[in-house]
């Protein structure tokens, strides 16, 4: 058995095993460098990997928005969103199921979480939704499908990983983002207006002047998140890593001083939290970072893409190919490692052809999200499962639908580059 073939056996037969997903990449890693080098006698230089793999400053802007996240999540902002978005939706048909869907981008807009998002807009839209004669299994497909839009909508974590692998700009990548993210909402909206429509459910009443221009009030503060992350990046004034910093101190500002509604007890609970979750996150990016090094050293990407005929692959054929393995990839395991994995596989054969690495990281988070979705191991699943406390045959029933849009978001962005280039191109001009 070659090493490439014992390293993969060891890592499917350790997640089998139930080990969590950093002890498999590391594993493999270990024998890969072990078959190398006859032994470990060398390690530092694998322990220098993994360090570089960390060192990049754009990844400091991991942390800064999922504390952003949490801060919002357990104050008001995300609440106040919600209800802005009712307040105009909610009365059209299928109006509730749209703003399900709307508040899961904007709150994508300023999370970059797709668990965050499910937690935060399922726990409040969820029961509406049933209260208005939305049946749970359709109501759980729209909000874990509607919450892969935060992969797309600026700020991505996923798209903050692929563009320190790949060296890519990750300014350009969250404005490329936002096309597709649009097109996705789009397609679920009209989705949920055709459901409401065949299913007789019954409209809300129409919200009142007065209301309406409350709750918008109340909601002009949590969307300077959007503003901050999108235009401030946009218009130069921030990199990415400094926007997520400034959207931390304006998410404090907001709970603790303008709404009230966090103290300081609440914040050091909240930032333990995120140090939690981003220890994780670290560690794997670190054993992403070592295991690219040992399979680029051992020439494993090149002897993949030869295997498969991918070598002389033309640049429609790599992109099917490239959706497909991150797609089929996602669907057992989390994004982040698959990320980890595949790009520096994919790599050499994105150079060779030349192609547009943003629009190759939009497509891949595309994919990311489509396989969060998508059973039998999507995380949006698990997700919902537990926070919602539903079966999980309850909870996959729905989302044929989901995916078969989101395959078709796909199929047009490999066809038509310009969903997600044009406002990269207008907003990066050279």
């Amino acid at each position: 058995m070659d090493m490439t073939s014992i390293m993969m056996t060891t890592m499917i037969a350790l997640l089998l095993l139930g080990f969590p997903m950093m002890i498999p990449l590391l594993a493999a890693t270990l024998i890969g460098f072990y078959y190398q080098f006859m032994g470990f006698d060398n390690s530092q230089f694998m322990i220098q990997q993994m360090l570089a793999g960390i060192t990049p400053a754009s990844l400091i802007a991991i942390p800064m928005f999922i504390l952003a996240a949490d801060i919002m999540t357990k104050g008001r902002s995300a609440n106040k969103l919600i209800d802005m978005v009712m307040v105009y939706i909610g009365h059209y048909k299928g109006g509730l199921a749209v703003s399900t869907a709307t508040a899961c981008a904007l709150f994508g807009a300023v999370s970059g979480s797709t668990q965050a998002t499910v937690v935060a807009v399922g726990s409040t839209l969820r029961p509406k939704l049933l209260e208005n004669g939305y049946n749970d299994s359709f109501n759980l497909s729209l909000i874990i499908s509607s919450s892969g839009i935060a992969l797309l909508i600026p700020p991505s974590i996923g798209m903050i990983i692929y563009g320190g692998i790949s060296q890519t700009s990750i300014s350009e990548l969250f404005i490329a983002g936002i096309g597709p993210g649009i097109l996705m909402l789009i397609l679920f909206s009209l989705y949920s207006v055709f459901f409401a429509i065949k299913n007789e459910v019954p409209t809300l009443k129409k919200a009142p002047f007065r209301e309406r221009f409350d709750v918008t009030k109340e909601a002009l503060w949590p969307l300077g998140f959007p503003c901050i992350i999108v235009f401030g990046i946009y218009g130069g004034i921030f990199s990415p890593t400094e926007a997520a910093s400034t959207c931390v101190l304006y998410a404090l500002i907001l709970e603790i001083i303008v709404f009230k509604s966090l103290d300081m007890k609440a914040v050091i609970g909240i930032a333990k939290s995120t140090g939690l979750i981003t220890a994780i996150v670290f560690i794997l990016v670190a054993a992403g970072a070592a295991f690219s090094w040992v399979i680029s050293f051992a020439m494993i990407p090149q002897a993949i893409m030869e295997n498969f005929g991918l070598n002389e692959a033309n640049e429609l054929q790599l992109l099917i190919a490239i959706s497909i393995a991150f797609f089929v990839g996602c669907m057992f395991v989390d994004s982040i490692v698959v990320i980890l994995i595949l790009v520096p596989i994919f790599m050499p054969e994105i150079d060779r052809l030349g192609l547009d690495k943003v629009l190759v990281g939009v497509i891949i988070t595309l994919q990311v999200a489509v396989g969060a979705v998508t059973p039998p191991f999507g995380c949006n699943i698990f997700t919902a499962v537990a926070i919602f406390k539903r079966p999980y045959i309850e909870v996959v029933r729905g989302l044929l639908p989901f995916v078969l849009m989101l395959a078709l978001v796909a199929v047009l962005l490999i066809q038509f580059p310009q969903i997600a280039l044009f406002l990269r191109d207008l907003a990066f001009a050279k």
